[in-house]
């Protein structure tokens, strides 16, 4: 094994003073009916917003990566407490690319505490991936008895109208949620190594290269009956469940402009509430 010399030190420390780091930290309380910041930290590359909502008992908040983009060796944080009875919509200002990396992971973190009858929807803009990346995100969501959440978050394998495609590269996605400090969602998703070969297949991604999972809580039968109801209408396909007081709902389409569209349709059938105004534009 050969042993690092000066020059391969000053290399390292000049790669890490070139990556992004950018933490937002929101807090958002209840008064009088309304939900107002409570306090708002931002460090780095990433910014937070508030554009004028449609009602002033929610409060919309869109998130800003002012970096342009992350690449290998960039940490993006964003955290967020939601008061009791306090109601927050988050977005991003728009699809977030992930390029290559030349080794080091991209690192996403979110976490979030829902206080008593508060409500939080994360509804960002698509994700898209490009060839050889590497990206590690992972979602730590607490909520209260009678919190609600709503989670919707889209990748997209490569600008498949540019002629790109996410062949190789490796992708970890972890999602925790606590409800009352019982763990009752978990999932990882995992992709390493020929990605493009695995979106491929049928029991998979059958070619697809746009993929989206969607969270909510509470969940029921209704919602997951209205879903099934519009399967004749999806661009893509679309399947859905609901147990124990949450629903779930996953979907594949072959680009995201198609998934963007069955994605407002299935939000809407659950009655996940208005959705931001940017996903409209």
């Amino acid at each position: 094994m050969l042993a690092k010399g000066p020059a391969d030190s000053t290399d390292d420390k000049i790669f890490a003073a070139n990556r992004a780091v950018g933490r937002v930290a929101l807090a958002v309380a209840a008064a009088a009916g309304e939900s107002r910041r409570a306090r708002v930290h931002e460090a780095g590359s990433l910014r937070v917003r508030f554009p004028n909502g449609t009602s002033r008992a929610t409060l919309d908040a869109v998130i800003v990566n002012t970096a342009g983009g992350m690449t290998g060796g960039d940490r993006f944080d964003i955290e967020m407490t939601v008061g009791a009875g306090a109601r927050l919509v988050v977005t991003t200002a728009a699809a977030e690319k992930v390029y290559r990396s030349l080794g080091p992971d991209t690192q996403v973190g979110l976490k979030a505490d829902i206080g008593p009858g508060g409500a939080l929807a994360w509804l960002p803009q698509e994700t898209i991936l490009f060839d050889q990346v590497r990206l590690r995100r992972t979602l730590d969501i607490a909520l209260a008895r009678d919190a609600s959440l709503v989670l919707a978050e889209t990748i997209v394998f490569g600008r498949s109208a540019m002629g790109e495609a996410v062949r190789r590269g490796h992708v970890f996605d972890r999602w925790r949620v606590r409800l009352d400090g019982a763990l009752v969602f978990a999932e990882t998703l995992r992709l390493d190594g020929a990605i493009a070969q695995r979106l491929a297949q049928r029991a998979i991604a059958a070619e697809s290269v746009a993929v989206a999972s969607i969270l909510k809580i509470p969940g029921d039968d209704e919602g997951v009956a209205a879903v099934r109801a519009m399967k004749e209408d999806f661009a893509g396909e679309v399947g859905v469940s609901a147990w124990n007081g949450l629903a779930v709902a996953r979907l594949i389409a072959p680009d995201g402009a198609a998934l963007r569209r069955d994605l407002i349709a299935v939000l809407t059938a659950l009655g996940a509430g208005p959705l931001p105004r940017l996903w409209m534009n």
